[in-house]
């Protein structure tokens, strides 16, 4: 049984080419169990999980707990909403109090840049970032890549457009490093006020125009306009950015292939996509959610393995 090279998932840049084969590898067992009539393995039977999620989310956290339960992992679920977190307590007390119930890896979503990080160095139990602020989410990036190679196949030298708010984006940092890893050629479009200055650095080149994007991509991962993360103005208006940015039917229609369309959700509908590309042949929206299920199944497996 080969092993992941980390005992926790921080981040797709702190782990190797091997550690994204071998939990895609593994994903895809995972999928077949979760396609049979019992859904459920006894791998985590003796594992007690924690989510600790200090910020919204509905996908991510329900994916976690599901993967869990097909796991038969005993789950208990944190939201800082109505928590001492409000009383004032750390981040470190706080987790430390849950890991005395006799915890053994923590799932966590938090709005700091580095806290899965700084609390990797502070305890034992395993950590799974889920999410931090807008640096990383390595779960979204293997899962994105694991409904891509089911698309087209291997990723070497495929190429993969990432579209949208990519400056307030989690997800396209992991993509790129992930997509890097496997060996795709990685390029992103959106508004320049909405595009990081380092990304020629990581050696990611940059579309003005979302059709060049289109034309030249054989994947486009479309990524939502994170208006709850913006404190300026980045563009004039929605209306606006639908127009020169926006993905619809029309624009897919227009070139002479056939791309794969992709979304984290959720989708800001008539935004970065109307719903007659959403719900197009292109889309592949479901398979991603279908996929997480497997592909974070094979992550709490493999990190499980490591404790």
């Amino acid at each position: 049984m080969q092993a992941l090279s980390t005992r926790h998932l921080l981040g797709i840049k702190d782990i190797t080419q091997n550690d994204i084969s071998l939990i895609l590898d593994t994903a895809k067992e995972f999928k077949e169990v979760i396609n049979r009539p019992i859904k459920k393995v006894p791998s985590l039977r003796d594992i007690t999980i924690a989510n600790v999620f200090f910020e919204n989310s509905t996908r991510t956290r329900l994916s976690f707990e599901l993967a869990e339960k097909r796991l038969s992992a005993d789950t208990i679920n944190f939201s800082s909403a109505g928590s001492s977190v409000k009383k004032g307590e750390t981040l470190l007390d706080t987790v430390n109090n849950i890991l005395s119930m006799k915890v053994d890896m923590i799932v966590m979503r938090h709005s700091s840049p580095g806290a899965p990080h700084f609390l990797s160095n502070k305890i034992k139990a395993n950590i799974v970032n889920a999410g931090d602020g807008t640096h990383e989410h390595p779960t979204q990036a293997l899962l994105d890549a694991f409904s891509m190679q089911e698309k087209i196949g291997d990723l070497a030298g495929k190429k993969i457009a990432i579209i949208g708010d990519i400056l307030h984006s989690r997800v396209a940092l992991s993509n790129i490093f992930c997509l890097q890893k496997l060996g795709a050629d990685v390029r992103v479009c959106g508004p320049k006020t909405l595009i990081p200055k380092y990304l020629p650095e990581l050696g990611v080149k940059i579309f003005d125009k979302v059709e060049d994007a289109l034309n030249w991509c054989d994947v486009a991962n479309v990524l939502r306009i994170q208006l709850e993360r913006q404190q300026l103005k980045y563009f004039p208006s929605l209306r606006e950015y639908a127009l020169y940015f926006g993905i619809n039917k029309a624009k897919l229609d227009k070139l002479d292939k056939k791309i794969v369309l992709m979304h984290p959700g959720p989708i800001n509908r008539g935004v970065e996509l109307s719903s007659d590309a959403a719900d197009s042949e292109h889309s592949i929206i479901l398979d991603q959610v279908e996929n997480g299920v497997a592909v974070r199944m094979a992550v709490l497996y493999l990190l499980s393995q490591n404790n």
